[in-house]
């Protein structure tokens, strides 16, 4: 249920949870004693103006974490409410550290997993701050996004989901995209070398890189430096 490496910590430090719509994870201040990763679903992270009005600072989405700093915090720093019915694992801040401590190669992969995250962070804002919809579409097809939820992929693009069908529609017709599948769509070979060359800087080029922090993949780059551990040989 938990991808890697959080599927390393003993079950004793993950629960379930299945909250509806508005319900609150936690509050500004409340002490910050676990982080959370996103089965199903959508969940906010909220701050409050003065005026009395929410800004929304994040959003986590399906198979993303959130409140990571609170492993090195007090207290959250922001709300957490579910925006739609959600399927989420708490994960225990203390037995993440302790582990953190005491395991380097579980310290290195979830340092990875985060510097991962932040990166798709950041290239989601640049396709968010493309004005066009179109040309935001096939940005977020060119990073490899658009493989299986549409309403999910609308979200993260800040799009409503029928401006993106429309724009997948004509981006389609006019030879750039390739349908392969229900919500699955790829780049057609002159579009990406054309209109895209950049992909690798990419969220799908990021995920393809930090992919490479599976166990497996992890020992081998711990390997090539030289710093594999005795627990790992």
């Amino acid at each position: 249920m938990l991808p890697h490496p959080f599927d390393l910590l003993p079950s004793s430090a993950s629960t379930l949870r299945r909250v509806k719509k508005g319900a609150v994870l936690f509050r500004r201040d409340d002490p910050a004693t676990a982080m959370y990763h996103v089965i199903a679903g959508q969940v906010h992270l909220l701050r409050h103006t003065r005026q009395g009005d929410d800004v929304i600072i994040h959003r986590a989405h399906c198979d993303e974490s959130f409140a990571e700093a609170a492993l090195f915090s007090a207290r959250y720093h922001c709300d957490a409410v579910a925006a739609v019915d959600t399927d989420l694992v708490r994960i225990d801040k203390a037995h993440a550290l302790v582990r953190m401590k005491r395991d380097p190669y579980f310290a290195i992969a979830i340092s990875a997993r985060f510097a991962g995250q932040i990166q798709i962070y950041r290239r989601r804002l640049e396709i968010i701050a493309i004005r066009d919809a179109r040309s935001r579409v096939f940005a977020a097809a060119a990073d490899g996004m658009l493989t299986g939820s549409i309403k999910q992929v609308a979200a993260q693009i800040g799009l409503t989901h029928e401006a993106v069908y429309r724009a997948l529609s004509s981006l389609v017709r006019a030879g750039k995209l390739i349908k392969t599948g229900r919500g699955c769509y790829r780049l057609e070979g002159s579009a990406l070398a054309n209109e895209h060359a950049d992909i690798g800087t990419g969220a799908g080029a990021l995920r393809e890189q930090f992919g490479e922090f599976g166990q497996h993949g992890l020992e081998i780059g711990l390997e090539r430096e030289g710093r594999v551990d005795d627990h790992q040989a």
